[in-house]
C-alpha cells in the first residue's frame, strides 16, 4: 500500500484508553509510511503520553481535542444526544468532513453504531449496517455478520448483509467469488425458519456464489468464506466459539501443570503450544467492520491490549484503501440493475 491515507482514533474508548491507543497508533506509523494518525480526545492527557514515548512521528501524528468520553455504559441514545464533543463523536465527524478516511474506536458499541449511522447515513440500498469480523477456521479464515448489530433481521436484510460482506472479502484478497453460507440448524432445504429460507431464495437467485446452509461447527471447516446470520444468532456463536477457545486453552495449562512429569511434557511439547495460541489468538483478528455506512468504522473490542488494538487499525487502513463503502455502493448498483431480469 503506498496511497497516503489519515486514521482519527478515539484514544479515549475502550477500557484502557490512552494506555493502548498511543503504544498501538505509535507502532501501526512505524510500519506503515504512508499513514498519518489523528489521535482524538483530552488533548493535555494525549499530548504527555506521546511525550513519555517519546513519538519521533510529530509530522504525521497530531492531536485532534474533544471534550467528552462515551463510557462502556453510556446508553447510545444519551451517548448520541448528550455527548456531542465526545471522542468517538469526534472522530467520526472527521471521517464525515473528510479530514480522515476512517475511523477505529475501542468504545461502546452501541453508541458507536448509533453515532456513526447518525453523522455518516447509509448507503443507498442499505436498510441497516451491520458488524462483521475476521474468525480463524481450518485451513485459513472466513468473515461472519452481523454480529449484534441487528437482533431482529428479515430475509431482505440477511441478503443485504451477503453482498457487503461478499464485498469485503474480495477486498481483503482472500477470494475473487467468496462462499457465501447461510448460518442455520442444519443444511438441509427443509430446516430453518421462513426468514432464513426466504433469505436463501434470494441468495440462489443472485449471482453471489451461495453455498447454502452451514451449521456452527461447519463454520469453522473452511466450508464458507462469508457466514449470514442476524446479530443475535451471531452474537451468540461468536461469543460461544472465544469461550470455548478460552476453556481448552485453561484445560491445557491446567493439565500441564498437573505434576511434574507433566510439568516436564509441557516443555517438550512447548513449541506446539506457543504456535497452537498464536492460531488462536483472538487478539490478531481484532477490529470489526461496520459496514454499510458511508464512511469507514472499525470497532475494536473494548478490553483490547496495544496488540490488538493495531489491528484494528491495520483493518481500517485495509477498508480506508480499498474504499470498502465505495465498492458496496457499485456492487448494490449492479445488484439492483439485474433485479427486473431476474
Amino acid at each position: 500500500m503506498s496511497k497516503a491515507c489519515t486514521l482519527a482514533i478515539d484514544a479515549m474508548g475502550g477500557d484502557h484508553g490512552p494506555d493502548v491507543t498511543i503504544p498501538a497508533a505509535l507502532s501501526a506509523l512505524r510500519k506503515h509510511p504512508e499513514l498519518d494518525l489523528i489521535l482524538v480526545g483530552d488533548q493535555a492527557i494525549l499530548e504527555r503520553g506521546i511525550t513519555a514515548a517519546r513519538a519521533n512521528h510529530e509530522t504525521r501524528l497530531r492531536v485532534h481535542p474533544a471534550s467528552e468520553v462515551v463510557t462502556m455504559d453510556d446508553p447510545p441514545a444519551q451517548a448520541l444526544r448528550y455527548k456531542k464533543d465526545s471522542s468517538m463523536r469526534v472522530a467520526i465527524d472527521l471521517v464525515k468532513s473528510g479530514q480522515a478516511h476512517a475511523c477505529v474506536s475501542a468504545g461502546n458499541t452501541g453508541a458507536l453504531m448509533a453515532t456513526a449511522r447518525y453523522v455518516l447515513k447509509t448507503l443507498p440500498g442499505i436498510d441497516r449496517p451491520a458488524i462483521c469480523t475476521t474468525i480463524p477456521c481450518i485451513g485459513g479464515r472466513f468473515r461472519m455478520l452481523d454480529l449484534g448489530a441487528n437482533v431482529d433481521c428479515d430475509a431482505e436484510h440477511l441478503f443485504q448483509f451477503a453482498v457487503m460482506g461478499s464485498v469485503l472479502v474480495e477486498a481483503s484478497g482472500d477470494s475473487d467469488r467468496p462462499r457465501v453460507g447461510l448460518l442455520n440448524l442444519g443444511e438441509e432445504a427443509i430446516k430453518g425458519n421462513d426468514q432464513v429460507k426466504h433469505a436463501a431464495q434470494l441468495l440462489q437467485d443472485s449471482d453471489l456464489h451461495y453455498v447454502g446452509y452451514v451449521e456452527g461447527d461447519r463454520m469453522f471447516r473452511n466450508v464458507a468464506d462469508l457466514v449470514v446470520c442476524d446479530g443475535f444468532v451471531g452474537n451468540v456463536a461468536l461469543k460461544s466459539s472465544e469461550g470455548v477457545a478460552a476453556m481448552i486453552s485453561r484445560f491445557l495449562r491446567e493439565e500441564f501443570h498437573r505434576n511434574l512429569l507433566t510439568r516436564l511434557a509441557g516443555l517438550v511439547a512447548l513449541p506446539v503450544l506457543k504456535a497452537l495460541r498464536s492460531r488462536l489468538d483472538h487478539r490478531r483478528y481484532n477490529g470489526a467492520s461496520l459496514l454499510g455506512l458511508r464512511g469507514v468504522v472499525v470497532k475494536s473490542h473494548g478490553s483490547a491490549d496495544a496488540f490488538a488494538f493495531e489491528q484494528a487499525i491495520e483493518t481500517g487502513l485495509l477498508e480506508a484503501h480499498e474504499d470498502i463503502p465505495g465498492r458496496i455502493d457499485n456492487r448494490l448498483g449492479e445488484v439492483f440493475a439485474q433485479e427486473p431480469s431476474s
